[in-house]
């Protein structure tokens, strides 16, 4: 009987973490959307040497809280020759990698809502879900635009994923680990940027091409096809996409930060500190990118990924193995 109960606590102790875990990982989804959307206003402007958002609050703060009442109040238009279950389904499916992200980052040594022996395979796997709900909303659209949208996405993501992969694995050698947790305590005398400053460089790169962010936004370039993926989509269903692109962005740079920047170590400063400074230290420059490199065509994109990140990739684990064999 007393072990029955204590299986018990256990499990209520278990639920209880994981529902404020959970609560704790929407409002920063939400808080991260906000402050990245103003972020992006405030980027440019400055990159284009204009005020951008200031009407709405003091320097525009309020303007992404505007946005959103704004999308929550459009209405939901579903067009008439959509394949519905898919066209409904796509804005639910692409949110779930998001929150499984967040559950195995660890955000400080003692902040973290799960920490498992192999955290990075699990975001890698759930990742793929965010392009199955592209093609399924590109698919379900009826739309040729859209269609175009979504397969050059999946073309895209199967040829970034293979470097993005590579670039990872010295890492996870040197630290003996697939845990988030150990490869930011691996990294407390040094960092492993010093170590593997071109899987990080790979890896950067790769991140950007795997969130559809310029130069790499051939998904949805709105010279060529309108909106993309998303083009038939209005209101909340639209704001989901819009969302989940966000948040990937700084999942891949917290993941960057973890694995190359050292995590949550840092001198002098609590280590979530740390984290968040390093993690948006990386998206601004994601955002800058945007303002700073033309769009690159669909041969390119694919050509630098096969013919240079691979290659490049595959060399440096190579190498690396060798070194440690040795």
């Amino acid at each position: 009987m007393n072990e029955l109960n204590n299986i018990m606590s256990i499990i209520g102790k278990e639920t209880v973490r994981a529902i404020i875990g959970l609560i704790g990982v929407l409002v920063l989804v939400v808080i991260n959307a906000l402050i990245l959307t103003w972020a992006e206003r405030k980027v440019a402007g400055h990159m284009q040497r204009r005020i951008a958002a200031k009407e709405v609050g003091p320097f525009g703060l309020i303007q992404p809280i505007a946005d959103s009442l704004k999308l929550l109040g459009k209405e939901l238009i579903t067009p008439a020759n959509v394949e519905r279950s898919l066209f409904y389904l796509a804005p639910t499916l692409i949110f779930i990698p998001v929150l499984v992200s967040f559950v195995v980052i660890p955000f400080d040594s003692y902040l973290q809502v799960k920490d498992m022996n192999v955290g990075i395979l699990v975001i890698l796997a759930f990742s793929s879900l965010s392009v199955l709900s592209i093609l399924i909303a590109g698919w379900g659209s009826n739309n040729k635009y859209s269609l175009i949208g979504a397969i050059r996405s999946v073309a895209q993501n199967i040829a970034y994923e293979i470097p993005l992969l590579l670039s990872l694995l010295p890492v996870i050698i040197i630290a003996h680990s697939l845990s988030l947790k150990d490869i930011v305590e691996a990294q407390n005398g040094l960092w492993f940027v010093v170590y593997q400053p071109f899987a990080f460089l790979i890896f950067f790169i790769a991140s950007v091409a795997e969130t559809n962010r310029t130069p790499f936004d051939l998904p949805e370039a709105e010279s060529e096809l309108v909106a993309g993926f998303h083009t038939e989509y209005t209101g909340m269903r639209f704001a989901l996409f819009f969302l989940a692109e966000y948040t990937n962005i700084f999942i891949v740079s917290a993941i960057a930060a973890t694995f190359f920047l050292g995590g949550y170590q840092g001198p002098i400063l609590p280590g979530i500190v740390w984290f968040f400074i390093k993690t948006y230290f990386l998206v601004f420059v994601i955002l800058w990118m945007r303002w700073t490199f033309p769009r690159v065509r669909f041969d390119q994109l694919l050509n630098f990924s096969w013919k240079v990140l691979i290659p490049t990739s595959l060399v440096n684990l190579i190498i690396t193995a060798g070194i440690l064999k040795l």
